[in-house]
């Protein structure tokens, strides 16, 4: 037992009969090459990453799409053989490739084996091609013109559906503007509108037109083998843009859903301080030194803050923010707002000041410059005044701040508003009287309060005359036109009422030769003109 001594050399030749027993070829069925349900030949070895099924089925689909081609011809297929591979190809297209693996499972070397296969492609598929390929062709004629025929009784109803939605629309339109001209409104703008609508039916009956038939072109060049490519190509300029969008949507939503939150809830911290305002406008709470009309202007300024700070936010996840052209076009448009709202800004500003500056409120009679009337609307550009003659003046923002602001309603309701107004009466009146008859010319003004008392100054001692002011208390500032109006009749009456000219004296010299300037229901019924007093000396 010379040979137990020795296991190392006993374990050698066991790995050797495995070793030998393994690189034998494997007696299996094979897996068929099949084109048009022959079998022309069998693989029984794999090949590189595929097993002999897969192998099979790679060949099998290459050799069918060739001779689904017009212009197939079986003499264009070319074997190659080098030391280590044998290819078959057609016109450059790779088919099928041997190797020494395959030859082991047949009598002849690689190179015979592979020129075997190549006759056997050669001959059948020849066959196969000749058989087939006029009554493909005939096949293939008919499907297009079945193509044709769909597409031109699509195109039959697409011209048929758009005319009758135009008659409704033209029924409906009418109908439209019938009931407007039965009301009194203006019918000339719909007239024009219908026109433009007609026509942008007409634009989309085309378009759907054209889609119909760009659609229908890749369908019709599916059916012939040589037009697939055009088919497949005219596919993807349609496919690939949709699938492009769609994916991109999809990658989008994380970033979309991030957005999504982020404006949720800066819109509800809106609502609660649109809240708080309107409760602290409403006087339902107050805060120390803050007057319930800055509440609105105060959630508005808070408002855009928020919604700023929001797209700063919001801005790093929006489509395209990281790309040079998008913060190109950014900068440019800021640059355009900062260089075109200069103004806008400053009457922004201005407005911000006369805010909290609380110079007037709406409905208050002011008089800003030559401007006098009400105030009825005010935001943070401009200011727009109703005059007593209802004209409605914008003034901006910038320009009430840069000048002086008077406000008639402001202590109209608490101290009351002095009006007042002025006459010269000569020095042969005496004053008390004066004073008297202008204060019973206040008081008999409706609008003037009784208390405090009207009261009288005199402002200047002219040469010829004196000037008298009258200042009354109302609490009507926005009457003040009608109340001055007032003042003036009385006045005029209680004057006249006295015997009191209003004039200044200039004709003082001939004094006595002139009739008292009042009207005559109010001379005395013994009047007489005084005429001239001449005086003769001895």
């Amino acid at each position: 037992m010379p040979m137990l001594r020795h296991p190392y050399l006993i374990l050698f030749l066991l790995l050797s009969v495995f070793i030998a027993k393994a690189q034998k070829p494997a007696l299996n069925s094979g897996e068929p090459v099949i084109v048009n349900q022959d079998t022309l030949f069998k693989f029984y070895t794999g090949q590189g990453l595929f097993q002999p099924k897969e192998r099979a089925q790679i060949v099998s689909k290459r050799l069918s799409d060739i001779i689904s081609r017009f212009d197939f011809n079986p003499d264009s297929l070319v074997l190659k053989s080098d030391s280590v591979i044998s290819i078959i190809s057609y016109k450059s297209q790779l088919i099928m490739a041997v190797n020494s693996a395959d030859a082991k499972f047949s009598e002849l070397d690689r190179p015979q084996l592979a020129a075997n296969y190549l006759n056997i492609l050669k001959k059948r598929l020849g066959n196969v091609f000749k058989n087939n390929s006029v009554k493909d062709v005939i096949i293939s004629i008919l499907e297009a013109i079945a193509v044709l025929f769909a597409l031109l009784l699509l195109i039959w109803l697409v011209k048929k559906a758009f005319r009758w939605l135009n008659a409704k629309l033209l029924k409906a339109w009418e109908s439209r503007i019938a009931k407007l001209g039965e009301q009194g409104a203006p019918v000339g703008y719909a007239n024009k509108v219908l026109p433009f609508i007609t026509s942008a039916m007409r634009v989309l009956r085309l378009l759907v037109i054209i889609l119909l038939i760009y659609l229908a072109l890749p369908v019709a060049f599916l059916i012939f083998p040589w037009t697939k490519p055009i088919a497949t190509e005219l596919l993807g300029y349609v496919i690939n843009p949709v699938k492009a969008i769609l994916l991109s949507i999809f990658h989008y939503i994380p970033n979309l859903l991030t957005i999504a939150v982020i404006f949720l809830v800066t819109r509800y911290i809106v609502k609660l301080i649109k809240f708080i305002a309107d409760e602290i406008a409403n006087g339902s709470f107050t805060i120390k030194g803050f007057y319930p009309e800055w509440a609105i202007p105060t959630y508005n300024i808070i408002r855009v803050l928020l919604y700023a700070f929001m797209f700063v936010v919001i801005f790093p996840y929006l489509p395209g923010s990281d790309s040079k052209i998008f913060q190109g076009v950014t900068v440019f448009l800021g640059v355009l707002f900062s260089f075109g709202s200069s103004s806008a800004i400053s009457n922004m500003v201005a407005g911000l000041v006369l805010t909290y500056m609380r110079p007037f409120k709406i409905g208050d009679r002011v008089k800003v410059g030559e401007i006098t009337g009400d105030v009825v609307e005010k935001n943070l550009l401009i200011t727009r005044i109703r005059t007593i003659k209802n004209e409605d003046i914008t003034v901006p923002n910038s320009t009430i701040l840069g000048g002086a602001v008077v406000n008639y309603t402001t202590s109209s309701k608490n101290l009351g508003l002095i009006l007042h107004t002025s006459i010269t009466i000569g020095y042969d009146a005496p004053w008390h009287i004066i004073h008297g008859l202008m204060i019973d010319a206040a008081l008999a003004t409706d609008g003037i309060l009784a208390e405090p008392k009207p009261f009288v100054l005199q402002t200047d001692l002219n040469d010829f005359n004196v000037t008298y002011q009258v200042n009354a208390y109302t609490s009507l500032s926005h009457k003040m036109a009608v109340i001055y109006s007032n003042l003036h009749q009385n006045i005029q009456d209680k004057f006249n009422e006295a015997g009191v000219e209003i004039m200044s004296p200039h004709y003082t010299a001939l004094r006595d030769g002139n009739t008292i300037q009042i009207p005559d229901d109010y001379k005395p019924k013994d009047y007489q003109k005084p005429g001239f007093k001449v005086e003769k000396e001895e």
